[in-house]
């Protein structure tokens, strides 16, 4: 039959479905809805019976079974730093790579070349051309060049 899990199935009305359960801890929400290990096998079982008596005589491996069978990690193992941080550093600096080698290749291959204003020696022939223009002799570029002595006015 189709759709076993609708609204009405067995699974849904008990909150989760049969591969699913609400186990969820962290830091912020220690203590949850219900124990990590639900199905329990038979010496879980008998450690769980010998868990109703005097923990006095538990010994310290079975103190640690019991929590671990209610708790998936300790605190100390929620707040260990992992190593993700790694992986996404990796990750921006080959995508910082490959756009700086996508740029490279567009600027030898893709881009024309400079066009012949934009060198050195063009804008020096520039410059000269104005001076000797003496283009806007009273606040530009000509007011601050002294003309005799063929310089830059101090």
């Amino acid at each position: 039959m189709r759709g076993t899990h609708g609204p009405g199935s067995a699974a849904h009305r008990e909150g989760k479905m049969p591969p699913y359960t609400n186990y969820h801890a962290q830091r912020s929400y220690p203590m949850p809805d219900e124990p990590f290990c639900t199905e329990l096998n038979a010496e879980q079982r008998a450690l769980k019976e010998k868990e109703k008596g005097s923990w006095t005589q538990l010994s310290h491996a079975e103190k640690v079974a019991l929590y671990r069978l209610q708790f998936h990690e300790t605190f100390a193992e929620m707040n260990r730093r992992s190593n993700e941080w790694k992986t996404v550093m990796g990750c921006v600096f080959f995508f910082f790579g490959f756009t700086a080698l996508m740029i490279w290749w567009q600027r030898v291959y893709v881009f024309p070349r400079k066009p012949i204003t934009l060198t050195d020696e063009w804008k020096a022939q520039q410059l000269q051309r104005i001076l000797d223009m003496k283009g806007n002799p009273v606040q530009g570029l000509a007011s601050q060049w002294d003309y005799e002595k063929k310089e830059w006015k101090k």
